[in-house]
């Protein structure tokens, strides 16, 4: 519906921080004297609840936040909370305001502008929490909080609530019922708190909810507007957070004022806007925009556009900035003192924050860079098959006047397990950003790989015989290179056309010093052995990427793509030639994949990947080396890697055929298993179910399946795997995911 609680979230984000205490909202207090409501009155409201919600076509706004922020507890652990706003020394109560436009378009589409921002906080930059999800609802909508949320007042969310009658007020010719609801069990996908909701055409005049998400306690009061064209937006909002963590406390109590310059509703017999048929440009509507070099910063700016006065409290905290900024002439000597220790302590504070926090430095005309906090337990990856590892990733991006766009992602990682040192860098100039046309360039050294000497020994063994850890291999230390031009020349067909370059060069010379002592000597078994210490392959490569029905906007002259409800197909072919550019390897290579992920509703996905691959025309040594069917040795994102990926597969077995078919799917849903225990599990957010399937030769098949849950603090998955029929091992995979976005 009027997603227009989106409103305030966009602009929240950039906002953080509100005030307006809830003391005036309803505590929980016992329901035990409440009646049940009639059934009735609940099927009026699951009835009218999925029209509302997409009764609002468009509407142009102009929002207020203004929040205060208090520290009530602190110590040196809040500096590793990435994102975190930075907080001064003996001081402990801020305030933050900013005032933007807003232009909705269904569905949920949005235009933000923000025009001014002030607060006393030593720098904009920073967040309690990312607001976007608290204030990101619809309250009509079947989930709430960027669906994180199960709604109460959806149809097929209401078996997880109780409803209770709490009171009803006549109010002219109609009648107001207030409905308390009570979740059934402990969740954080649930809420409790109470509605306030019209008779006759069974709107919602007021909404108060309560729960917790991640570390975040919240109350949010969602008052309605009376006036016909208000009637479905939110008018008014009331936030109140509790953010705890290993001995900090902070506080922040947030408002919102809405006022709609334009409303307009879905007509039933005009199609709207957004349902044309047969077009997937949503560039009239989806302009998720904000010009940063237009806002207006500072308090004086402030107040002359301020449509809220402050309170005395309020005036307070900007009268004290100014003081701890000597900007008064009231400031005594001893306070200067403290100032210039401040100045010395914030160098090291800011040199901490590379060190614990995410880091963005804006380079004016030169562009952007963000890195992951250096010291952050995020970074840290376990599975049974790879170890202890590490990640870091830098990211340089810089948007030209143009549209054109320069990304520049260099990444490390570090197996512990392994003691292996990983680098990859990414670069990527798009030059013709309507077509997504544009040059990138992969490097970095891949998997310790072997050649196909080991694969012939491993046709010769039978299945029951099988052991990588008692096999001698010859490793090759892998340096690679892709170049690629890239260009959708229609919409959802990508064409990556350019070259595949591997520099291979082996680890332990050892056994050819043998094999030349050997063939001095006038014979022996490794005369036969074809093995070189150096490896190069060029093979020109063409990728192709299709995704049917993809919908999209242009931004300027950038076009993004947004998504679809159709799968995605891979080819991927490659043809090495020996002698080209000293190359010494020759073969073809050729993989195939589809991929999809289905939202069955909103909190429920589906996600499945097919493929198959194989090598062919393969001459004297080779490396086999697939793309689609590989394992990262930089870990990748929980999300990323863990429906697409054997976990408990040995990385050998990824080398160790020139064919291969294989299927993964992932069902995830917050209620699978472990409702019945959720009332001690409540911090549970997500369930998961794995499952996948490989055939290669000596694999016919390997099944793996698998169970994880996420948590706001960690993801964690247990897995099981059989080989040939029979069961192999167990094993689990752990990743932080403390602050991680």
């Amino acid at each position: 519906m009027y997603k227009t609680l989106k409103i305030y979230i966009l602009v929240s984000f950039m906002l953080s921080f509100f005030p307006i205490s809830l003391s005036a909202m309803e505590k929980s207090d016992s329901v035990s004297h409440y009646q049940v409501i009639q059934d009735s009155i609940l099927q009026n409201i699951f009835q009218f609840s999925p029209f509302y919600s997409k009764i609002v076509d468009e509407y142009k706004a102009d929002v207020y936040l203004k929040g205060r922020v208090r520290v009530h507890k602190s110590n040196k652990l809040v500096r590793y909370i990435p994102s975190m706003f930075r907080l001064e020394k003996g001081v402990n109560d801020y305030i933050i305001e900013s005032l933007s436009e807003m232009h909705y378009t269904a569905p949920d589409i949005y235009n933000r502008k923000v025009k001014a921002i002030s607060s006393t906080f030593p720098r904009h930059r920073g967040q309690l929490t990312d607001l976007t999800n608290f204030l990101n609802m619809n309250i009509y909508s079947s989930s709430i909080m960027s669906d994180k949320l199960l709604s109460p007042l959806d149809k097929e969310c209401s078996k997880y609530y109780t409803y209770l009658l709490d009171s009803i007020v006549k109010e002219d010719n109609s009648q107001k019922y207030k409905i308390r609801i009570v979740p059934k069990f402990k969740g954080t996908q649930l809420v409790s708190g109470y509605i306030w909701v019209s008779d006759e055409v069974w709107t919602i005049r007021e909404v108060y909810f309560e729960g917790k998400f991640d570390m975040i306690e919240f109350k949010l009061l969602n008052i309605m507007g009376k006036d016909d064209e208000e009637e479905f937006l939110p008018v008014r909002l009331n936030l109140d957070i509790n953010f705890k963590f290993m001995g900090n406390h902070l506080e922040m109590n947030a408002g919102a004022w809405v006022k709609y310059n334009m409303v307009e509703f879905y007509k039933g017999g005009e199609r709207r806007k957004s349902q044309k048929k047969h077009s997937h440009d949503l560039t009239e509507f989806y302009k998720l925009t904000m010009d940063s070099t237009q806002i207006v910063t500072g308090r004086d700016a402030m107040d002359s556009i301020r449509p809220v006065p402050l309170t005395n409290d309020e005036f307070f905290l900007y009268q004290y900035q100014l003081a701890r900024n000597n900007s008064s002439g009231w400031i005594t000597k001893e306070w200067k003192e403290k100032v210039e220790e401040k100045k010395s302590e914030e160098f090291w504070g800011q040199l901490g924050d590379v060190l614990v926090s995410s880091y963005n430095v804006n380079l004016s005309s030169l562009g952007s860079v963000k890195c992951s906090p250096l010291i952050n337990p995020v970074m840290l990856d376990y599975s049974h098959s790879r170890g202890i590892s590490y990640r870091q990733r830098f990211k340089y991006n810089r948007l030209f006047n143009t549209g054109r766009l320069l990304r520049i992602v260099p990444q490390i990682g570090y197996n512990f397990t392994k003691k292996e040192l990983y680098v990859k860098g990414d670069m990527e100039f798009q030059y013709w950003p309507e077509k997504l046309g544009g040059v990138e360039i992969n490097v970095g050294n891949g998997n310790r790989i072997y050649s196909s000497v080991v694969l012939d020994k491993l046709e010769t063994l039978a299945d029951s015989t099988l052991n990588f850890k008692d096999m001698e291999l010859d490793y090759f230390k892998d340096i690679y290179l892709n170049v690629f031009h890239n260009i959708e020349p229609v919409n959802g067909l990508m064409i990556k056309v350019g070259a595949s370059v591997h520099w291979r060069h082996l680890m332990d010379k050892s056994r050819l010093l043998l094999k030349d002592f050997v063939t001095q000597a006038g014979g022996g078994l490794l005369q036969n052995l074809d093995i070189r210490s150096e490896y190069n392959s060029f093979a020109p490569r063409i990728r192709l990427e299709w995704t049917p029905s993809l919908y999209y906007y242009m931004n300027g002259r950038r076009k993004m793509n947004v998504g679809s409800s159709m799968p995605t197909f891979i080819l991927d072919y490659e043809r090495g030639f020996k002698g080209l550019f000293n190359s010494n390897d020759e073969h073809e290579r050729l993989e195939f994949e589809v991929q999809q992920k289905i939202k069955l509703n909103k909190i429920r996905t589906l996600s499945y990947r097919a493929g198959v691959g194989a090598f062919t025309k393969m001459d004297n040594i080779y490396f086999v080396d697939f793309v689609n069917f590989k394992r990262s040795n930089i870990p990748d994102d929980w999300n990323d890697e863990i429906g697409g990926t054997f976990h408990l597969l040995d990385r050998h077995w990824y080398n160790s055929s020139t064919q291969y078919l294989r299927g993964n799917v992932t069902y995830e849903s917050p209620f699978i298993l472990l409702r019945p225990l959720n009332r001690w599990l409540g911090m549970i957010q997500q369930e998961r179910l794995y499952g996948g399937i490989l055939f290669m030769p000596h694999l016919n098949p390997y099944i793996e399946v698998g169970y994880g849950i996420g948590t706001h603090i960690f993801d964690a998955g247990v897995f099981v795997n059989s080989m040939n029929g029979k069961f192999d091992t167990i094993g689990f995979k752990f990743t932080f995911e403390l602050f991680n976005d």
